[in-house]
């Protein structure tokens, strides 16, 4: 019985297999040529000095922008939605989170500095962190405009106009507040210059996981869903998948 799902392509011959792949091959080796190129552009951008005295509270007290970089020259922000009053953090913002442990010793090694920001109070932060079982370094920005002056947090006058400056264009948006990812480079006086931002699905880039399912047959099987990311939980919240509970791997006595 065929029990192929989904749109199934043509089955073919090894030799057929192969001429399709290599076609695919060189539009692959075009995009990574891209990238390349694009990762060039994207390192010669300008810098902005960063003027404004921003503090953060963190497990360890009270931290500035040039502290943040725990000694490093180069810092990457998450900012994780997370405001004030939540209950937890942003279920999409957790799965991005998820792939930063086993990234932390290696972007160490390249003098830059991976730390998550969000606008709760430090004591939800470290609650819910706790209970992910994350480890990564994540700081609060309560009380602050530091969320709002790189463009991941709208006011309420901003949402009662019915569209809102995100992503480098004013649109519509649902939430007062949005994921995005900032890079900063500090200099020998302890200086901060902002260096890039990305938002929208520039955020895909802290998502491993994605870039496996792109590599799937399915891919990542969301034109159903209700939006992108519907499926994703938090990673305590997933339920067992019926494939997982009768994996041909289980013990069995037949």
């Amino acid at each position: 019985m065929n029990t192929l799902s989904h749109d199934t392509p043509a089955i073919v011959s090894p030799d057929m297999w192969r001429t399709a792949r290599l076609a695919l091959l060189a539009r692959e080796k075009e995009l990574t040529r891209l990238h390349d190129a694009i990762a060039r552009e994207r390192r010669a951008l300008p810098w902005v000095r960063v003027e404004t005295p921003y503090t953060f509270d963190t497990p360890h007290g009270t931290r500035t922008l040039a502290e943040l970089f725990d000694g490093r020259r180069q810092l990457m922000i998450q900012h994780f939605m997370f405001a004030p009053g939540w209950e937890q953090g942003c279920k999409s913002c957790s799965f991005m989170a998820d792939h930063h442990a086993g990234a932390l010793n290696h972007l160490a090694q390249r003098d830059l500095t991976l730390i998550a920001v969000s606008r709760a109070p430090l004591a939800d932060i470290e609650a819910f962190r706790r209970r992910m079982g994350w480890t990564f370094p994540w700081a609060s920005s309560f009380g602050t405009s530091f969320n709002h002056d790189f463009g991941v947090t709208f006011t309420q006058e901003e949402m009662s106009r019915g569209a809102v400056d995100y992503n480098y264009v004013r649109q519509p948006f649902p939430h007062e507040e949005a994921p995005g990812i900032s890079v900063f480079v500090r200099d020998d006086d302890d200086q901060v210059f902002h260096t890039y931002s990305r938002y929208g699905r520039g955020v895909e880039t802290m998502m491993h996981t994605y870039a496996l399912l792109d590599l799937a047959p399915y891919g990542r099987d969301e034109d159903a869903d209700e939006y992108p990311m519907a499926w994703v939980r938090h990673h305590d919240r997933y339920e067992t998948s019926p494939a997982v509970a009768g994996a041909c791997c289980s013990s069995s006595k037949a």
